[in-house]
């Protein structure tokens, strides 16, 4: 009897630890995701092609008065020239070859670079430095009488701006400085406007407290005197 006791704790026992075996489940694992990878930064458009301006130069050609010295960019008088040559409805491109401080020794030296713009006019502004230096005239003479003669010879047209000194230069070397773009608008039969300041010089609001540069407004006076230069030598 005891022995039959024995056998049915076994048995109870071993149903039992069977059922909590069956009833342990396992963790359902963790689902895994794929990784997106992070998305890469564009490189930037390229900036947009610039049509090629093929419209025929006029250069401007001088010494600090053509490049607009002491005046803001956009405010010399080559930049006032391009408005009005567009108001006007003439195709061209003005370009500013003026460097402050150029004599016409300087300018000759530069004449391959200008003559390489292939333009179809030039206006030459030279000069006034070699008076201000008080340079032999016969040289400066000599000078611009080459630049002259180049630029034409390439087949540009060319425009002379002159200019005058102060009275305390002496009335003879004035006299022959002045002399000077005279004769070489009869020999080269090209226009010449004698004085490019006229109109600004002495004109208060005009110049810079240097009495030598114009200012902005100036500036514009001075390309509304070379706009007659040019004008006859440009085709609409």
């Amino acid at each position: 009897m005891r022995q039959i006791e024995v056998l049915f704790i076994l048995a109870a026992l071993t149903i039992g630890m069977g059922g909590c075996k069956s009833s342990r489940t396992a963790a359902p694992s963790e689902p895994t995701t794929a990784s997106t990878p992070a998305a890469q930064p564009q490189p930037p458009a390229p900036p947009a092609a610039t049509a090629p301006d093929h419209r025929p130069l006029v250069v401007c050609f001088g010494d600090s008065l053509t490049a607009g010295y002491g005046a803001d960019p956009g405010d010399s008088y080559p930049d006032y020239l391009q408005a009005d040559l567009d108001a006007r409805g003439y195709h061209y491109r003005v370009v500013n070859e003026g460097i402050s401080g150029n004599t016409t020794k300087d300018a000759v030296a530069r004449l391959d670079h200008i003559l390489a713009l292939k333009p179809a006019v030039v206006v030459v502004e030279l000069g006034g430095n070699d008076g201000l230096r008080g340079l032999p005239i016969a040289d400066s003479r000599a000078n611009l009488d080459k630049i002259v003669a180049t630029i034409k010879a390439s087949g540009a047209k060319v425009a002379l701006a002159g200019i005058t000194l102060p009275p305390d230069y002496g009335p003879d070397y004035i006299k022959q400085f002045d002399a000077t773009y005279t004769l070489l608008a009869k020999k080269y039969h090209v226009t010449m406007l004698p004085f490019l300041l006229k109109g600004v010089y002495g004109v208060p609001g005009m110049m810079q407290a240097d009495q030598t540069h114009a200012t902005a407004a100036g500036n514009k006076i001075v390309a509304g005197n070379i706009l007659p230069l040019v004008l006859p030598l440009l085709k609409k």
